[in-house]
């Protein structure tokens, strides 16, 4: 049986790392989407403030499977 995988952009951020961005947007698409499969990072930014990282950011992009529930 074939799978068809789809993928979506999504752009997330943390205080904290990179890392904690890229499972925030997983944790928030797996609220609407199931059988995700991975994450792929397109581009990491950081918002600076007073020669501090306040906010880590990045682009990514998330495939899961779609099809039928089981």
């Amino acid at each position: 049986m074939s799978k068809v995988v789809k993928v979506i952009e999504v752009l997330a951020q943390s205080e904290k790392s990179w890392e904690d961005a890229a499972a925030s947007a997983v944790k928030a698409a797996s609220k609407s989407v199931d059988n995700i499969k991975s994450i792929y990072i397109v581009d990491m930014s950081a918002e600076v403030k007073n020669n501090k990282i306040v906010n880590y950011r990045i682009n990514a992009k998330i495939s899961f499977v779609i099809g039928k529930k089981k």
